[in-house]
């Protein structure tokens, strides 16, 4: 909260939401008169990164314009009145956002920054299932400290991804992913949904979401399709308007946000669902007509509602990022496009601009950046955006416009004078009206895809439910979901939530008859119905980024055709965050049922699943696909209104209990070979996954294939063999003889882990040292190397351990992540027998360390 000696009663008016008449200096009645609301052009041609294939032409683009009510003549009044108080160093600190897990509240006693941020996987103390009270206790230090500091008091914007509801805390409702709410098609839905999120969001202390999520993917392999409504942009305009207003409310002229009311961001601006080959943080290529007519999406939409931010994608345009072009964050974005709110940059993503760096881009702010999300650099980015104020390279003009438009923002938003009444309010998270909603939600989501007459179920009958899935809430939620990648869940997180098997129990037993678990769908009571519940497991991001559409394990398969071999009528609930080839599971179903990522209230699904005693429904199928289903498993974009467009299930299918379809047998040619690579997975199960193999490296020089099963001797420097750890034979011991430098390291074809180590992800693997090491180990990753030797000798002879290192730590050791051909070697001269399995990436989940060089 601002100090209240810094505020003149008629200033405190304004921001409470009056209009008092104000005694204004003449570069404030100027100010007021014509705001700064024209672009500043700070970009010389010179100093440009954009090439002609990515340069447009703000004639191209239609007409939208921020409310008026967002730069009306009290807001822009007291931010002059503000800014000319400022000093440059409290200018420059509003365009920087920290994260949590970077930045302590007493830091802010010395650097004025405008935000702090909580990433996918920050969270107060390092903890992800930290409760309510921990994350309000969080917001009011970093508060607290903010207000303390000495000089011109400008209060902290607090932003976090509560992207299917306020998907960061234990407790609150989780909403069905965009792609799921996409095939609702439902706008008053959305607005619902999204106040619900800002309450609960308000009530942790957050005051700023980055969302609305515009995206309009065009390749479903893209680890982020099922943030988007729809490959179609028709749903992304229909949704951006309801679910900003939803966010925000209306924005009223010299009045903040209402309380539980929050700031949205649209992002991810522009294309970032239009890269090749659905490549996260990728390129799109092809025509400016491409971006204004598919990839503009909703944004008009947003910006007629009055969206407070707009976050730059990470993405590029023919090969130019676009948080480097100013002509499409300052020409078109501030052109036509009459967007007063501001920019905000992706994770540390101009650090991939030419000449910059995570800690400096001078580039990126020229270009129209307003507020550098710069997580873990905020420290030397801020030294370093200073110095480039001070000499000109950022002209002063263009600071000031950045900074009126955060403080724009802030004022909105309320923060100067704000209204938390609803902080802390531990029953409003994941309140019964909220998950209500949710459940609504699911069963509007829900497409059905094939049924032969088995749906509905007497809730009556005796069923068995199956899978894995079934009982899993976090599998049901998906990315984004406590953590960054929605991996390491239980239900036990969710105590508000209801499984996919607890809401059909639930059904079941309320209309007298029995439900049973069986995971592997065994049975010793026939049953008169089955459902398989199962589907992809969580994913964000790049680590979702696939090869085909194939989906590939093959325990569900076998569990649908045992059952279907013992005449047990069969319903597939299928779980993903995109359309994927499953012909063979449709094939060996009598009912399938595309169910996508319906969050935390599963008996949604049961409500349509699950009809009366006598087998009547009593909730139909009114889901719509919103992306097309494919015919074989590629990949290939396949999108309505494309040349060549044939898909299994077109844009806009669903069947229903009203109107039924037949789906004839269809073909199990998927039209992939087998295998194919991975960037993430090295050694898993008990084996090497392609394109990586084991190499042995003795004492002379001399390398050796490794071998699985087959013991190789360490007479030479290393010798390895295969034991037990979570299965059997599923790890690898290495033996190293003494005798002189040896290595064992997996070894394959080069890729890319630059993203990932942006996303502060880390190699992730089991050991168990069995002789302890008599000299100095270390641990590489490409030529970054690191000592592991503590790690070692601290470990307990005999006993399995798992380690996660962070990809950033090789890469300030040396490592150049963008070619890595050896994701992970073990090097020593001295004796040592140690086993390892289970050699992976892994998200960054508190729990990453960085051993010493």
């Amino acid at each position: 909260m601002l100090r209240p000696a810094l505020l003149s009663a008629s200033a405190l008016a304004i921001v409470l939401g009056a209009a008092p008449v104000l005694p204004m200096t003449a570069a404030a009645q100027t100010a007021v008169q014509a705001p700064a609301q024209t672009p500043v052009q700070a970009v010389t041609p010179e100093a440009s990164i954009v090439t002609p294939a990515a340069r447009a032409n703000p004639a191209n683009w239609p007409q939208a314009s921020s409310p008026d009510a967002m730069s009306d003549a009290a807001t822009e009044a007291f931010v002059t009145e503000l800014m000319s108080r400022m000093t440059v160093e409290e200018k420059v600190g509003q365009t920087i956002q920290a994260d949590i897990a970077a930045i302590r509240p007493e830091e802010l006693l010395q650097y004025p920054l405008g935000s702090i941020l909580a990433g996918g996987n920050s969270s107060p103390g390092g903890d992800e299932r930290a409760p309510l009270a921990a994350w309000v206790e969080l917001a009011r230090a970093y508060r607290a400290a903010n207000d303390a500091r000495p000089g011109t008091a400008v209060p902290l914007i607090f932003g976090i991804d509560a992207v299917h509801g306020h998907n960061n805390v234990v407790g609150a409702t989780i909403f069905p992913h965009n792609i799921g709410l996409g095939a609702a098609r439902n706008p008053d839905l959305i607005r619902r949904i999204a106040e619900a999120t800002a309450l609960e969001v308000a009530v942790s202390g957050a005051d700023w979401t980055f969302g609305p999520t515009l995206a309009v993917p065009r390749d479903d392999r893209w680890g982020r399709t099922y943030e988007g409504y729809s490959e179609d942009p028709e749903i992304q305009r229909l949704y951006a308007g309801p679910m900003t207003l939803g966010l925000q409310g209306e924005l009223r002229p010299g009045a903040p946000l209402a309380p539980g009311r929050i700031a949205g961001s649209a992002k991810h601006f522009l294309a970032d669902g239009g890269t090749v080959d659905g490549k996260d943080q990728g390129d799109y290529v092809g025509d400016e007509a491409g971006l204004v007519d598919i990839h503009l999406g909703g944004y008009v939409q947003a910006i007629d509602a009055g969206v407070l931010s707009v976050m730059a994608s990470f993405s590029s345009w023919n090969g130019v990022k676009h948080t480097g072009n100013e002509t499409i964050l300052t020409d078109v974005l501030r052109g036509p496009l009459g967007f007063d709110g501001f920019v905000v940059s992706d994770w540390n993503a101009h650090g991939q601009l030419p000449g910059c760096s995570n800690e400096s881009c001078a580039v990126a702010f020229n270009a129209g950046i307003d507020m550098f999300m710069a997580p873990d650099s905020w420290r030397p980015l801020y030294e370093n955006t200073l110095a480039q104020v001070r000499s000109g390279e950022i002209p002063m003009a263009r600071l000031d416009e950045a900074v009126r438009r955060i403080l724009r923002v802030k004022v909105k938003t309320g923060l100067f004078q704000p209204d938390r009444r609803y902080e802390g309010r531990a029953d409003l998270l994941g309140s019964p009206e909220h998950r209500a909603l949710a459940r609504e939600a699911v069963r509007q989501s829900l497409v059905l895809l094939k049924n032969d007459g088995v749906l509905p179920i007497r809730s009556s009958a005796r069923v068995l439910v199956a899978g894995t899935a079934a009982d899993d809430i976090g599998q049901a939620s998906g990315g984004w979901t406590l953590t960054w990648q929605g991996t390491g869940n239980s239900n036990a997180d969710f105590p508000n939530g209801q499984s996919i098997w607890g809401g059909i129990a639930e059904a079941v037993t309320a209309g007298g008859g029995q439900a049973t678990l069986s995971p592997d769908g065994s049975f010793e009571t026939r049953p008169d119905v089955a459902i398989v519940v199962f589907g992809e497991t969580p994913y964000a991001e790049f680590q979702g980024d696939v090869e085909t559409l194939d989906f590939v394990p093959e325990e569900p398969l076998e569990t649908l055709r045992r059952l279907q071999a013992a005449g047990i009528p069969t319903v597939s609930v299928f779980l993903s965050g995109r359309p994927m080839w499953t012909n063979p599971e449709i094939n060996a179903s009598d009912a399938f049922v595309a169910a996508w990522l319906p969050g935390s209230e599963g008996g949604g699904v049961a409500d349509v699943l699950i009809g009366d005693t006598d087998g009547d429904p009593r909730h139909d199928f009114t889901g719509r696909l919103s992306f097309s289903w494919p015919k074989d498993a590629t990949g290939a974009p396949l999108n309505r209104g494309e040349p060549g467009y044939n898909p299994l299930f077109a844009y806009g299918y669903g069947l229903s209990y009203a109107a039924p379809g037949e789906v004839i047998t269809l073909s199990e040619e998927s039209g992939v070979a087998g295998g194919g690579s991975s960037i993430d997975r090295y050694y898993v199960a008990g084996r090497f996954i392609s394109p990586w193999a084991l190499m042995l490296n003795d004492a002379g020089g001399q390398a050796k294939p490794g071998s699985l099963k087959v013991a190789s001797s360490p007479r030479d420097g290393v010798g390895s063999r295969a034991v037990d750890d979570l299965a059997q034979e599923s790890a690898q011991q290495f033996t190293f003889a003494g005798m002189g430098e040896a290595s064992a390291q997996i070894w394959g074809t080069p890729v890319d882990l630059s993203r990932q180590a942006n996303g502060e992800m880390g190699l992730s693997f089991r050991y168990r040292v069995d002789a302890a090491p008599a000299g100095p180990v270390h641990l590489s990753v490409g030529d970054g190397r690191l000592d592991v030797t503590g790690l070692l000798n601290a470990a307990t002879p005999g006993e399995w351990r798992s380690v996660k290192i962070r990809l950033s730590c090789f890469r300030d050791a040396g490592a150049d992540l963008t070619a890595v051909d050896t994701p992970f070697r073990l090097s020593t001269a001295a004796a040592l027998t140690v086993s390892v399995s289970e050699i992976r990436l892994g998200s960054n989940e508190g729990d990453a360390i960085c051993p010493a060089r």
